[in-house]
């Protein structure tokens, strides 16, 4: 499922339940009516995909997939807003992201294949690595409110180091990518496209 797809989804949530959000929280029968809607579409969408076969099945289930969990994570949000389950809505949103783009990898083969699900690998670990950062971010601001010097002080530390930590998830992911792309070549072709991803990627 393309991030389009999945942004749409979320503003479809967001539009649906706009009124509940202006509220302290949806009731519990908001609630279980809007995941009770959820899991219709849901069905609705499996039986969608019964018609196709191999693997555009395996995609449109897929992105049926996808689609629900996207929705009951905003869902969630709404019901319940807190740091963790705006946490857990970008987590959703980079898990259907991959599980899309693995099932469409299988349509290619060998090594075309193999850096796809390279590819689709790096790009979770990116969307992890934000969704962390920016929970870690809006921890670290929100003990920082009392303004004391040492807050601030620690707050901004938690922030850096968490954007260092992305910063190194991000870099090894991408580094696994170019390995798998020098898997195509031989010789010193090879050698030099290896040397090349080392350099570039800081590894020995």
């Amino acid at each position: 499922m393309n991030r389009t797809t999945l942004t749409a989804i979320a503003a479809a949530v967001s539009l649906a339940f706009s009124a509940a959000a202006v509220a302290s929280s949806m009731s519990k029968s908001q609630y279980k009516s809007a995941k009770e809607t959820i899991e219709s579409e849901y069905k609705s969408d499996k039986v969608g995909c019964d018609s196709m076969k191999d693997n555009a099945k395996d995609i449109c289930m897929a992105q049926a997939k996808g689609k629900q969990s996207v929705a009951l994570a905003d869902l969630g949000v709404t019901y319940k807003p807190s740091q963790k389950s705006r946490y857990d809505a970008r987590i959703a949103r980079a898990d259907a992201d991959f599980a899309v783009a693995k099932e469409k990898c299988d349509d290619q083969a060998g090594n075309a294949k193999e850096v796809c699900v390279k590819e689709a690998e790096a790009a979770h670990t990116a969307a992890k690595a934000d969704a962390k950062t920016q929970k870690k971010t809006a921890e670290a601001n929100k003990t920082a409110t009392d303004k004391s010097a040492d807050a601030r002080k620690d707050a901004s530390k938690q922030i850096a180091d968490a954007n260092k930590d992305a910063a190194v998830d991000k870099r090894d992911a991408e580094y696994a990518v170019a390995k798998e792309k020098c898997g195509a070549l031989a010789g010193d072709a090879k050698d030099r496209c290896m040397s090349d991803a080392k350099t570039l990627y800081g590894k020995s």
